[in-house]
C-alpha cells in the first residue's frame, strides 16, 4: 500500500521528467498536491516543453503506458504551465 505523497509509480514519472528536462525536451514540470495523493491515476502532472522540442517526443516516452492521456492546459487553474499529462485514460472507482 502507497503512503500519502510516496507512490512509487509517480516517483518513476517524476524521475523520467528530470531525465527529460536534463536532456532538454522539457523546460519545467509540476505535480500539484503530490504529498496527498495515493496512486497514479490520481495524479495530474504539468510540463513545458523546452523551446524547438516537439511535445510528441516527450509523450513517447510514456507511451508504454496505456492509461496515458494528455492535453493543452487550457484552463490555468492549476498551473501555469503549457499541457498536462495524466496516467487514467478510461479510469473507474
Amino acid at each position: 500500500m502507497s503512503q500519502l505523497g510516496n507512490v512509487p509509480e509517480i516517483q518513476t514519472v517524476k524521475r523520467k521528467m528530470e531525465d527529460l528536462k536534463g536532456r532538454g525536451l522539457i523546460k519545467a514540470w509540476e505535480i500539484p498536491y503530490e504529498e496527498v495523493l495515493t496512486r497514479l491515476t490520481a495524479a495530474i502532472f504539468f510540463l513545458t516543453p523546452a523551446e524547438g522540442s516537439d511535445p510528441e517526443q516527450i509523450w513517447k516516452e510514456f507511451d508504454s503506458n496505456e492509461m496515458l492521456q494528455y492535453r493543452m492546459n487550457e484552463e490555468k487553474q492549476l498551473s501555469q504551465l503549457d499541457w498536462r499529462m495524466e496516467f487514467n485514460k478510461g479510469f473507474t472507482v
